[in-house]
């Protein structure tokens, strides 16, 4: 499974990628660990790799998974249930929320430097 770091994920979602970035966590969890772009689809939906798929548009998009933290493996779980219903291109932002923010903390205080 291939994974990205946080500045990698802001390449990726920066550039011209045509990317799926998806939260796995429950929608109530969705607003406070959301980054701009994703989509909520809960891993714990009975219907989460079809609704993934139909979000995407096939099998073949990139689509990147996330949750909250390092310590959450919802992503991680996601990912290997992508890989294994035939999804040809996904990735693991293992960080997270956590990681997210904490890179775009340190970004803002660079451009401030």
């Amino acid at each position: 499974m291939k994974t990205v770091d946080a500045s990698g994920l802001k390449t990726l979602l920066d550039g011209n990628e045509d990317v799926l970035l998806v939260n796995t966590l429950k929608a109530e969890s969705f607003e406070k660990t959301r980054i701009p772009g994703a989509v909520n689809i809960p891993l714990e939906d009975e219907d989460f790799v079809a609704r993934v798929e139909q979000q995407a548009g096939g099998k073949n998009k990139s689509v990147v998974v996330y949750c909250a933290s390092q310590e959450c493996n919802s992503s991680e779980r996601a990912a290997e249930k992508l890989e294994n219903a035939g999804f040809i291109a996904v990735t693991d932002f293992a960080g997270g929320f956590q990681a997210w923010q904490e890179n775009s903390e340190a970004v803002s205080e660079c451009h401030s430097c």
